[in-house]
């Protein structure tokens, strides 16, 4: 099962209060709804059209007709209830008509309150939402919805919870999409499926950690790498001195820095500088190691330049 058929059969078990119920009957039969001498609500998911019945049932006393029909190719089953009386006061009662004509966003008394507006989400979640696994390589929120005004109204209900949902086009409908993981599970909770929500930031934090370590360990091996290149510079720059027996005619602490290179290959600049300090009995600084190890290069390529 998807991670949105598991979102979706959840909140499809909610109980819930009268106006609640209205508040998601008007977000599904704006979405899903189809109306001509019949109301005709079409999905594809067997939780949502049993809730979608028990809505109906609850709201209005009226029991809806299911018929379950296979999708191309075989793929599951869609299924659409119908309504065949009481169509209109219905609609009307729902926002969906008014005097007769359709409204393409409802009465602002249809999502007056918090748990309205969270009931209308929900309801437009179940019928034109879906919802990436957190286990995949993206997190992603979407509602695939038909015209531009409806689609505006609900990015907006969606952005008084904060979720930087934005708009796009495609085709010829319009896809409201929420890509922040946070806020993605913001929604769910805007929603009240509560186990997805547990379920999706278990995966979250624990692919958020994953990744945490990963860039914590490749940044180790960049240090490690830098420091094998430095010291690898520095063995050749003083190979070269040998071999141009430039070196009994260095000063003492030039010979210094040159013999504890040569003994500690391996060492970092600020481990080696800490060796020095420890064997020697004289501290000295990693900028100080540095600046030695710069006076011989100075040397060399000044040597090579004369020659």
């Amino acid at each position: 099962m998807s991670f949105t058929s598991i979102v979706k059969d959840e909140v499809s078990r909610l109980d819930t209060s009268k106006l609640e119920n209205l508040s998601e009957l008007s977000a599904i039969l704006r979405v899903a709804g189809t109306f001509n001498n019949t109301i005709n609500i079409t999905v594809e998911n067997n939780t949502v059209a049993r809730r979608i019945f028990k809505l109906i049932k609850s709201v209005y006393s009226i029991s809806a007709s299911i018929t379950v029909r296979n999708k191309k190719l075989g793929r599951g089953f869609t299924y659409i209830l119908t309504i065949s009386e009481n169509q209109k006061e219905i609609l009307n009662d729902l926002s969906i008509l008014e005097n007769n004509k359709y409204l393409s966003i409802p009465k602002e008394y249809m999502v007056s309150d918090e748990e309205q507006i969270r009931a209308y989400l929900r309801g437009v979640f179940i019928t034109a939402g879906s919802v990436n696994d957190p286990k995949t390589s993206r997190y992603h929120l979407e509602f695939v919805l038909d015209t531009k005004e409806f689609s505006e109204f609900i990015n907006k209900l969606l952005n008084e919870y904060d979720l930087n949902s934005k708009i796009i086009k495609r085709e010829k409908k319009y896809t409201v999409y929420i890509k922040e993981a946070e806020k993605i599970s913001d929604f769910l909770r805007v929603i009240k499926a509560f186990s997805a929500v547990m379920y999706f930031e278990d995966i979250r934090i624990y692919r958020d950690h994953k990744n945490m370590t990963n860039r914590l360990n490749n940044c180790e091996q960049a240090n490690v790498d830098k420091i094998f290149l430095t010291a690898s510079k520095q063995i050749k720059l003083i190979e070269k001195l040998y071999e141009l027996d430039m070196v009994d005619l260095l000063d003492e602490k030039l010979k210094e820095v040159i013999e504890y290179r040569m003994k500690y290959k391996e060492s970092s600049l600020q481990e080696l500088a800490d060796i020095i300090s420890v064997e020697t009995g004289v501290e000295i600084t990693k900028s100080g190691l540095n600046h030695r190890f710069r006076k011989l290069k100075e040397l060399l390529e000044k040597i090579e330049k004369n020659k």
